[in-house]
């Protein structure tokens, strides 16, 4: 749940989510604040720690120049899922990687496509996310260089091999969303 938190899920998406009531997710989420010393969500939001039960907590940081990689993925939303996953899939022929709720993803030569029902945020501005090797390491450069982010770097997705899906999120110079983002092997 803090994961969901530090993404910018309110307690209904996030009971939705995890099939548990709103209340449940409430005290939950009051719980992680008074263990970590936080006073709201947004301390939470903006925290940098990593749970010690992550690949990216045992990785080896490798300090270095920071670059923004390929991009790596590509955010689009869409009026109705179904009809979506259909027309990407059916018509254009992209390969379907993986669904779930109200989010399908495609291959587009290395390249992911992202689409989304939830309108979170403008639905006419598109997402691009940037690979980057080491999340941590991305995101303390760019802040030095004065990128503001939403939040620190969070999990977004933990895959079946164990593979976990990093991002962190901010605006460009006239308010548009980018993220950066980071795939950590289980190092098992």
């Amino acid at each position: 749940m803090v994961e969901a938190v530090r993404h910018g899920m309110r307690s209904p998406e996030i009971a939705r989510r995890q099939g548990i009531t709103r209340d449940a997710v409430k005290f939950h989420v009051a719980n992680a604040l008074s263990k970590l010393g936080f006073a709201s969500r947004n301390e939470l939001r903006r925290w940098d720690g990593i749970r010690r039960d992550s690949a990216l907590y045992a990785k080896e940081r490798v300090m270095g120049e920071v670059a923004l990689g390929a991009i790596g993925q590509i955010a689009r939303h869409v009026a109705d899922i179904e009809a979506a996953r259909a027309w990407y899939g059916d018509v254009l022929g992209l390969p379907h990687l993986y669904s779930f709720g109200n989010m399908a993803f495609f291959d587009c030569g290395g390249v992911r496509l992202f689409l989304s029902a939830d309108h979170g945020s403008n639905p006419k501005d598109s997402l691009i996310y940037f690979r980057v090797d080491d999340i941590r390491e991305a995101h303390d450069a760019l802040a030095a260089r004065g990128v503001e982010f939403i939040h620190a770097p969070h999990m977004i997705h933990r895959h079946d091999d164990g593979t976990e899906e990093w991002m962190a999120f901010f605006n460009d110079n006239e308010g548009r969303p980018l993220s950066i983002m980071s795939q950590v092997k289980s190092p098992g």
